[in-house]
């Protein structure tokens, strides 16, 4: 947004190293268990810690709360904090299929089917294992708002796809919330995986998703079919960052909550990432990232980025049907 003498802007997105272990260049994400070390949340005391818990009686993420308040109240105008909690969703159909098929064949061929003969992955369901994950997500949250305190989210987001829908619900819908905090989650179309060739990304139609998941909202203009996907060409990694770049400028520019809920996909949460300047940090299915983000308005024109046009899909050097159930 401007000024009133119509000077340009754009938001200058950073992430606040020091608070989350997957901040840390040493944190090795593949054998990274947020479970085991309270969401990531470091150890630590803050500035606020003498005003706010002089007697040492508040929990970490109690006293994390009150930091970031405090960044917010010391901000000014043109900047705010918020913390997403970023979450990827559990294992879907396709993520069994591209291991049975191995990534090449995925890629070249099957990931192009509807299924085979035994399972559909067009807008890949959660299997078994999924929704175990999502139950684990939702007995730590639970555990996380007995004995810590933690800020639970203000508004959730979802990405249009079913895995997604599906992980958001069982994560948080059976959670004690707080009245002042309900559970009524927004779908939000840019908030999906990469688009293109691959089925599983195809998302269902708008009323699919409202017969099946009746509590959820849509953002303004959700079509009710999927005029994004294309079965010939695949989206590039930086249409993919400017993509949620916009998700990013949408969100920040409306929801004036600090504690926001994303649930995503590997891809589109590997581009958030990049877009608020995080390192690299590569989620399993059902994984959680917390990011605390500052977003500064800055006034002058945005710097230039190059998009790369969408990429046919690989051609297959081998016989893909090979292993064909």
């Amino acid at each position: 947004m401007g000024r009133a003498d119509n000077t340009p802007s754009y938001t200058k997105y950073t992430t606040i190293n020091g608070f989350f272990l997957q901040d840390d260049p040493n944190t090795e994400a593949s054998s990274f268990d947020y479970t085991a070390v309270n969401f990531g949340l470091i150890n630590r005391t803050y500035e606020s810690d003498g005003e706010y818990d002089p007697d040492h009686k508040k929990t970490q993420w109690q006293r994390f709360e009150h930091q970031v308040f405090r960044f917010n109240r010391q901000s000014g105008k043109n900047a705010q904090y918020k913390v997403l909690y970023m979450g990827r969703h559990g294992e879907g159909l396709h993520n069994v299929a591209e291991s049975f098929y191995g990534t090449p064949a995925w890629n070249c061929y099957w990931s192009k089917q509807d299924g085979n003969a035994t399972v559909v992955w067009a807008d890949a369901h959660l299997t078994e294992n999924g929704v175990e994950q999502a139950r684990i997500a939702m007995r730590f949250w639970a555990h996380e708002i007995d004995t810590q305190m933690i800020p639970v989210p203000e508004t959730y987001y979802t990405s249009p796809l079913d895995r997604c829908l599906a992980t958001t619900n069982i994560t948080f819908s059976g959670l004690k919330l707080p009245s002042r905090r309900p559970f009524i989650p927004e779908v939000k179309e840019l908030l999906r995986e990469a688009i293109g060739v691959h089925t599983c990304d195809r998302r269902s139609s708008k009323t699919y998703i409202q017969e099946n998941f009746p509590t959820y909202t849509f953002e303004t203009g959700f079509t009710e079919m999927d005029l994004l996907w294309k079965p010939d060409v695949r989206e590039t990694d930086s249409a993919l960052d400017a993509r949620l770049k916009k998700l990013l400028d949408d969100v920040f520019s409306h929801d004036h909550s600090t504690y926001i809920s994303f649930t995503s996909h590997s891809g589109a949460i590997a581009a958030l990432l990049r877009v608020l300047g995080h390192r690299k940090f590569s989620l399993v299915t059902g994984a959680v990232i917390p990011v605390l983000v500052k977003a500064e308005t800055i006034y002058s024109t945005a710097p230039q980025t190059s998009i790369a046009p969408s990429t046919p899909a690989p051609s297959c050097t081998a016989n893909p049907t090979s292993l064909s159930t």
